[in-house]
């Protein structure tokens, strides 16, 4: 692609260590989900989805209609509707073929039926003019595998096109992906509401709740940290992906000495190297014990169970007790994430220990791949 998507070093769980969190007490490693993956199941659905879209190109209709879809949406065109505008049984039967997708992949991520959640781009803006011109297209997925040193596309013959994944190919390539705006909206909506239901997180998400702080505090508003910039570092380039979703966990201690985790969304966070001015609050104070807290960010790439991740971050962090100081959390968080985000296609990118309400200007992450500028900020009442 001519942008290139963010990146994360692959991590081994087992390099994770269990933070000693003072008076003894640790964390324990979370039991392994029973459910498989979500990324083996997306991968599946999106790969059957590419076969069948190729397959479809032989309807002159058909091929026309993406053709002319995918310039109009160049971040790509939900194919559900794009197949069920068509007459014609080939149109009909990829209509029903994704529309199923959808909601299969809906339920891969712990969500409700979202309606149209699969899309098609073109790879990359320089292959318009090749397919303008009536060269006949390749139809991959963009994949989570970091790693792939190959491409699995497919032709409108059914037969299978391994493609580098290092070089860009000369012939035009559509993509079906999720759309992960909206799957991260629905996401962090369900992470919440989870995380609430196991009173680790307040019922609403954290932006728009109601101060928590004192009487005498909440009368005039509470004191907020902004993000006023941030960027994620990355050393690679893979043409077949597309723009990245991604969202902090935000966690420290409530007022009530119980731990709370904050979903905030950042759906703005998209591209490697590219400097961001969001102007985001990220932490409300008025919601902590201690002038302490710690963020995580995460990335949606179209694998992330949310539900998931909501029972596995609450089962581990429910298990730790106020001690009358700041804990940090971050490591918790981190032994609470589901093993197979620590293989071909994490969702961890990056982390902030120690963030305090009075904390300005530039703080590295802690794996050195990325930074955020911040300041307090104050939110005042009406």
């Amino acid at each position: 692609m001519s942008q290139s998507r963010l990146r994360r070093a692959v991590v081994a769980l087992t390099a994770l260590p269990l933070l000693a969190l003072g008076a003894g007490q640790a964390v324990a490693a979370p039991a392994p989900a029973p459910a498989p993956a979500a990324s083996s199941k997306v991968t599946a659905i999106e790969d059957e989805v590419a076969r069948t879209l190729a397959a479809s190109l032989t309807d002159p209709a058909l091929r026309e209609r993406l053709r002319t879809a995918t310039a109009a949406a160049p971040a790509g065109a939900e194919l559900t509707p794009l197949a069920a505008g068509l007459s014609g049984a080939t149109a009909r039967g990829l209509a029903a073929t994704t529309a199923r997708a959808d909601r299969a992949v809906a339920t891969a991520k712990g969500l409700g039926d979202l309606g149209p959640l699969l899309r098609v781009q073109l790879a990359d803006p320089s292959m318009r003019a090749a397919l303008d011109a009536g060269a006949a297209p390749l139809v991959a997925t963009a994949g989570t595998d970091e790693h792939a040193r190959t491409v699995r596309a497919y032709d409108t013959a059914g037969r299978v096109r391994g493609l580098d994944a290092a070089t860009l190919p000369t012939r035009p390539v559509y993509l079906v992906d999720i759309d992960t705006a909206k799957a991260l909206t629905a996401g962090v909506d369900l992470l919440q509401r989870e995380l609430a239901a196991r009173g680790i997180a307040p019922a609403a998400p954290q932006a728009q709740s109601a101060p928590q702080a004192p009487s005498a505090r909440a009368a005039a508003g509470w004191w907020g940290t902004k993000i006023t910039s941030v960027e994620v570092n990355d050393d690679e380039e893979p043409w077949f992906k597309g723009a990245a979703e991604m969202f902090s966990l935000v966690s420290g201690f409530g007022l009530d000495g119980k731990v709370r985790v904050d979903s905030v969304a950042m759906p703005y966070l998209q591209y490697d190297g590219t400097v961001y001015y969001p102007n985001q609050i990220l932490v409300n104070w008025s919601n902590y014990k201690y002038n302490l807290a710690d963020v995580v960010l995460m990335e949606d790439d179209g694998d992330t169970n949310y539900l998931a991740l909501a029972q596995a971050v609450a089962a581990v962090l429910l298990t730790i007790a106020d001690q009358g100081a700041y804990i940090p959390l971050v490591n918790a968080v981190l032994a609470a994430l589901p093993s197979s985000w620590w293989t071909d296609d994490p969702d961890y990118v990056e982390s902030w220990y120690t963030l305090a309400r009075t904390s300005t200007g530039r703080l590295n992450g802690a794996r050195g791949n990325g930074w955020m500028t911040v300041e307090p900020y104050w939110v005042s009442q009406l």
